[in-house]
């Protein structure tokens, strides 16, 4: 079992495609850079912290990236961004079979905000212009330093996410929302509340993600394939239709647990029994537990 959770970028891109397979474009040799880390005499990484390119899954032709968030906390800057944006230009020009972003990433870099700003901006406009030419794109979250920020919005503007219990995924980080709402908003150093709020596991009863995987990057790899399987029989491109579903999900969500601070109140009036040993579980028994519990499901 290789670890999700402990690899680094090029070693989880490398194995979640097949062996050999991976081409990757603007490697670290052509040092293209941040212009602006280096005005700001802060290091700069030779692949700007993330790395992108072209190879297989099980046979079938998909464009990744994976971003590392040993580098900055895997934060978005210009160079960062267009990297992924010229990868989602490229997989509709070439017309692959998909596209899968391995996201790790605080968000947009303070060094370069307003450049960050703009390149997520243009990330967003580029997945939704994949997912229009009905191309799939496929979120893996997995990593130690979870997905929020600007990113978040990316990963739920994607057909699919896939996470394990120790991915996170949320808007605003457990820090950020101490510093501006006080510790009594949020205590950003109660792990065991930062989980049950913005984890794998909570986040697939939310409905936000497709499935709780165990920290193996091989299941990762299984799991993206399935999901890439099932848009060759389903259009990837967003409708209407999924719009107005989608508000009507979020419009339930909102009724239902408005009133709700505490994540295990809201697995319990989606009807789990005993939620509090959902942290304990693995991801499988989890899975197993909390069938036909998501919210809308239940109903």
């Amino acid at each position: 079992m290789i670890s999700y959770l402990e690899a680094n970028a090029r070693q989880r891109i490398h194995a979640l495609l097949d062996a050999g397979s991976f081409e990757e474009f603007l490697p670290p040799s052509l040092q293209i850079v941040s212009p602006h880390l280096a005005q700001l005499d802060t290091p700069a990484s030779f692949d700007d912290g993330i790395v992108i390119g072209r190879g297989t899954l099980q046979g079938r032709t998909v464009l990744a990236a994976a971003q590392e968030g040993g580098f900055m906390g895997g934060a978005v800057g210009e160079v960062h961004g267009a990297k992924l944006v010229g990868l989602l230009k490229r997989a509709v020009s070439e017309g692959v079979d998909g596209v899968i972003l391995l996201l790790e990433t605080g968000g947009v870099r303070l060094h370069e905000a307003n450049a960050g700003l703009i390149a997520v901006s243009e990330v967003m406009r580029a997945v939704l212009d994949t997912r229009a030419a009905n191309i799939p794109v496929i979120v893996l979250v997995g990593g130690a330093n979870g997905c929020f920020g600007g990113m978040g919005i990316v990963a739920c503007c994607a057909n699919d996410i896939l996470m394990s219990e120790e991915g996170r995924l949320a808007m605003s980080g457990p820090e950020v929302i101490e510093t501006t709402h006080g510790v009594e908003e949020f205590d950003s150093r109660d792990r065991a509340l930062v989980w049950r709020t913005t984890g794998g596991k909570h986040r697939y009863l939310l409905g936000d993600c497709s499935a709780v995987l165990p920290d193996d990057i091989a299941a990762f790899r299984q799991a993206a394939f399935d999901t890439l399987m099932r848009y060759q029989q389903n259009s990837a491109q967003l409708t209407l239709e999924d719009l107005e579903s989608e508000h009507a999900l979020l419009n339930r969500r909102l009724q239902d647990f408005g009133n709700y601070s505490e994540p295990m109140d809201i697995w319990s009036r989606l009807g789990v029994a005993n939620p509090e040993i959902l942290p304990m579980l693995e991801a499988e028994a989890f899975m197993q537990k909390v069938a036909g519990k998501r919210a809308g499901e239940q109903r």
